[in-house]
């Protein structure tokens, strides 16, 4: 009996020196809330911030950009950063309660990704691109506009052809041949092109190119990437949900510009500032995006310029 509470109160002071090596070393968890074409950059991106950081771990959660807003809304969850895809739902979601500023720091395009496989007469190029998607039965995804931004920015470059390409029903036969082809984010679109189970898909650009998914690049007054066409843009909106249950608001097009924030409440609101500074410097984060085949825009501010913390004001040109 002496033996056995003897090797027991030895294994106990092992333990208990063990737990304490982990304590005094322990990690210190960022939490990122991020859309799903975010997700290879900054899988870099978070790798090299802890390189630099010992002891912290990036905690990265993709998801559509809206739905990430609304953990936070709708959920009471909480993030230490929070970057999207569309800087507006940000403005529209969260400011006022939930955040206080918003940096726009990245663009991106749409394009129109296919399967490598697909048939030579089936490919699409800038002449028949309409015509293929109107064909009854064609397999078209796009992610959903309730959750995603590139939902919505789907429907808004079917719109937007419809008025500068004079392709009267294009979005309506779209959508019936879109049917049971949606998905919660764009990226998950993307294995279902790898199996040939659609046809055609619309993307962000960097996320093709990331996943060598073949596409084509559409013309510029309809896929959303010509900083210099925002009027022409706005011209079409997409009805999506609203920031109160039931209701609904009017999303207008523009040029693609993601933005981010660091929520209130943040746990680790010092780490989280330096993670957004590393991820807008010219020679981090930005690197990675252009790397990765997204463009990186000079941080610009939205009207909360004047919110932004001290530190990141010398990434953002005061515009207003």
């Amino acid at each position: 009996m002496a033996r056995w509470w003897t090797c027991s109160f030895v294994l106990a002071l092992v333990l208990a020196g063990c737990g304490k090596g982990t304590e005094s070393g322990a990690t210190r968890e960022l939490v990122v809330f991020h859309a799903g074409s975010l997700a290879i950059p900054l899988r870099e991106i978070a790798a090299a911030f802890e390189a630099s950081h010992p002891g912290v771990k990036v905690v990265r959660e993709a998801s559509g950009s809206r739905a990430a807003a609304r953990k936070l809304s709708d959920l009471g969850r909480t993030c230490d950063v929070l970057a999207l895809a569309d800087y507006t739902v940000i403005d529209e979601l969260l400011l006022g309660q939930h955040a206080t500023w918003n940096l726009i720091f990245a663009a991106n395009e749409m394009v129109l990704a296919y399967p490598a496989d697909l048939p030579a007469d089936g490919i699409p190029n800038l002449d028949s691109w309409p015509q293929l998607l109107m064909v009854a039965g064609t397999r078209v995804g796009h992610s959903d506009p309730d959750s995603d931004p590139c939902g919505y920015r789907a429907l808004m470059v079917l719109q937007l052809a419809e008025r500068s390409l004079a392709v009267a029903g294009l979005q309506a036969a779209v959508e019936a041949n879109a049917e049971g082809h949606i998905r919660p984010k764009a990226s998950d679109l993307v294995a279902l092109l790898e199996v040939g189970e659609l046809d055609f898909a619309f993307l962000y650009r960097s996320v093709a190119l990331q996943h060598g998914i073949p596409f084509l690049e559409l013309p510029a007054a309809v896929n959303l990437g010509d900083s210099g066409r925002a009027a022409e843009y706005g011209a079409v909106s997409v009805e999506v949900t609203g920031p109160a249950p039931g209701t609904t608001i009017a999303k207008r097009g523009g040029p693609i510009a993601y933005g981010v924030t660091i929520p209130h409440g943040a746990p680790q609101p010092q780490l989280a500032l330096e993670f957004v500074e590393f991820l807008v410097s010219a020679e981090q984060g930005m690197a990675v995006l252009q790397k990765y085949g997204q463009s990186s825009l000079i941080p610009s501010p939205t009207l909360t310029y004047n919110q932004l913390p001290e530190r990141l004001r010398a990434y953002a040109s005061d515009q207003n």
